[in-house]
Parts: C-alpha cells; sequence; structure tokens
C-alpha cells in the first residue's frame, strides 16, 4: 500500500489509525486529513516518542493495511 492511497481514501483509513493510536482525538483526525507529516507530528504529540520512531511505527502500520 502506498501512502497516496491513504491520502485519498482517509475516511476509511482514520478509524484504523484511531484502533492502532487511540491516543489520537477525533479532531486530530480531521486535521490530519491523510497527510503523513501531519500524522506523525500528532503521534510525537500525543505519544512523546522520537521522529525515528514515530516515522517506522506509521510505516509498519502501512505495511500491516491490505
Amino acid at each position: 500500500m502506498d501512502w497516496n492511497r491513504i491520502e485519498g481514501n482517509w475516511k476509511q483509513f482514520k478509524g484504523q489509525a484511531k484502533e492502532k493510536w487511540g491516543k489520537l482525538t477525533d479532531d486530530d483526525l480531521q486535521l490530519i486529513q491523510g497527510r503523513r507529516e501531519q500524522l506523525e507530528g500528532r503521534l510525537q504529540e500525543r505519544y512523546g516518542k522520537a521522529k525515528d520512531q514515530v516515522r517506522q511505527d506509521v510505516d509498519d502500520w502501512l505495511k500491516s493495511l491490505h
């Protein structure tokens, strides 16, 4: 799966993102709008992880999607 598909179908994927990262609020998901940089930034804020770790988490999530 590539990120363009996530971005184009964010309404479908935001539920899965919220399931994976429960600390994301509905407002966060609305603001992200499928943009990877926004997702990574919000995850850093909510979970207090380093940028590299967040990027890896997002990559792993992307690989897990079918």
